[in-house]
């Protein structure tokens, strides 16, 4: 076989990503690998290039051996990926009259995110028609101790988890409000957790105020957020204001979580206790 790659080429496209794909699917339309002289042919990939990809793809588990040892199959790598990108979607379409209604209701900008990594990621943004809308946009990372979105889902994971994610990480200072170590986020999110709510006072941004709220699935997991962000004077604008908001957001988030297949367990109710008669 010559070493010259003579596949279909996009003229925008990067001939590495373009074998890869065209090998992934292949390998998803039933072409086990297991002639490889066969496959190098097809796909106008050299025998070379396409030993690496598979080694490539299978140590990223996007193929996998299959149960036999004769070739190979999609792996558990790229299946999580789709699965995740669908469960995102699914998570916007639920989300979005519940956050909309959230935010004309409060005359707030309201936003869903879920965490990649340390970074809380905005999926929805919906803002009313006021002034001074956050400036926040659908694709924005922010550190996940840094807002209030973020605050909230990590609030709700196991000590061992929070350690493990964010036991390396460097904690930048946004305000004096921002936690410098882990011990001190730790603390934080031990408010946010007793709370329900994660709430900020210009943690983030100087003179921007933000609550959010859980989202949960149907196993009880925190995948999500919902919050508001607004200037502070509109969080204190009438007395009782706060207060009301963080019940919106708390009730927004309970309907999503819900919308998902949460099922919230009622609390334990006591048994009466049983009067002596003499």
């Amino acid at each position: 076989m010559s070493d010259v790659e003579t596949g279909p080429a996009s003229a925008v496209g990067v001939p590495p990503v373009e074998r890869a794909i065209r090998l992934l699917r292949a390998v998803a339309d039933g072409d086990p690998v297991s002639n490889m002289s066969h496959t190098a042919r097809t796909l106008g990939i050299n025998r070379t290039t396409l030993m690496r990809l598979l080694q490539t793809l299978e140590a990223e588990r996007f193929i996998e051996r299959r149960p036999q040892g004769d070739g190979y199959r999609i792996g558990l790598g790229l299946v999580g990926i789709a699965a995740g990108a669908s469960y995102s979607q699914d998570l916007v379409q639920t989300a979005m009259p519940v956050v909309t209604h959230l935010a004309e209701s409060a005359g707030l900008s309201a936003h869903v995110g879920v965490l990649d990594g340390t970074d809380a990621l905005y999926l929805v943004r919906q803002v009313p028609n006021v002034p001074l809308a956050s400036n926040i946009h659908v694709g924005s990372r922010v550190p996940a101790y840094a807002t209030t979105l973020g605050r909230i889902i990590v609030a709700f994971w196991p000590e061992e988890k929070i350690d493990r994610v964010f036991g390396g990480r460097t904690f930048t200072a946004y305000s004096k409000h921002s936690p410098r170590t882990l011990a001190a986020f730790k603390t934080m999110l031990a408010a946010d957790r007793a709370a329900g709510l994660a709430w900020s006072e210009s943690h983030y941004v100087s003179g921007v105020s933000s609550f959010a709220g859980p989202i949960f699935d149907r196993t009880g997991e925190p995948v999500a957020a919902v919050n508001v962000t607004g200037p502070a004077q509109v969080f204190s604008a009438a007395p009782g204001r706060r207060t009301h908001i963080g019940e919106a957001v708390r009730a927004a988030a309970d309907e999503i979580s819900k919308r998902l297949g949460h099922v919230t367990k009622p609390a334990a109710v006591a048994a009466p206790t049983r009067r002596r008669t003499a």
